[in-house]
């Protein structure tokens, strides 16, 4: 469920709330070819079905930076935030893989506010999102796939 915020300055206090999880996104081949096309990353572990069965995973993965660009997809599934003239994307933090993303599974995100504070006439808003895998189980794998702090800010309405 999205955690909505009025405007921006209603964040501030709000760190360590837990947002989400969002719905699962499955990952599929022609997501991983279309995201190799774009990179240039062809890499035989991404995009050789038949000689990624022998190796190390048993079959492709996605991009690590496939799965790191969908924490963009995640986000407004994650917080939303209302009644600003405009907003901005400052970058990202912290970015670890943990677990590869084997084509086929599915991930979501989840996420909890770092902090929250006022810069340059903005409130900008720091936000770790964790994307986990899908276990045999329906419930998450010990390891998530990647874990990054995002960086938003937020310009108030004049």
């Amino acid at each position: 469920m999205t955690k909505i915020f009025a405007k921006p300055t209603a964040l501030i206090g709000t760190e360590g709330t837990p947002l989400g999880p969002t719905e699962w996104l499955a990952i599929e081949q022609d997501r991983v070819n279309g995201f190799a096309d774009v990179t240039g990353d062809h890499q035989w572990i991404h995009i050789d079905v038949e000689r990624a069965k022998d190796g190390p995973f048993g079959g492709t993965i996605a991009h690590g930076y496939l799965t790191m660009s969908l924490v963009n997809y995640f986000l407004p599934q994650l917080i939303e935030v209302r009644g600003f003239a405009h907003a901005v994307n400052v970058g990202a933090d912290r970015l670890r893989f943990l677990a590869p993303v084997k084509v086929g599974a599915r991930i979501r995100g989840v996420g909890e506010i770092v902090s929250v504070e006022e810069v340059k006439g903005a409130i900008q808003s720091v936000v770790r999102v964790t994307v986990e895998i899908e276990g045999p189980n329906g419930q998450p794998t010990e390891k998530p796939a990647c874990v990054v702090d995002t960086i938003s800010r937020y310009f108030p309405e004049t």
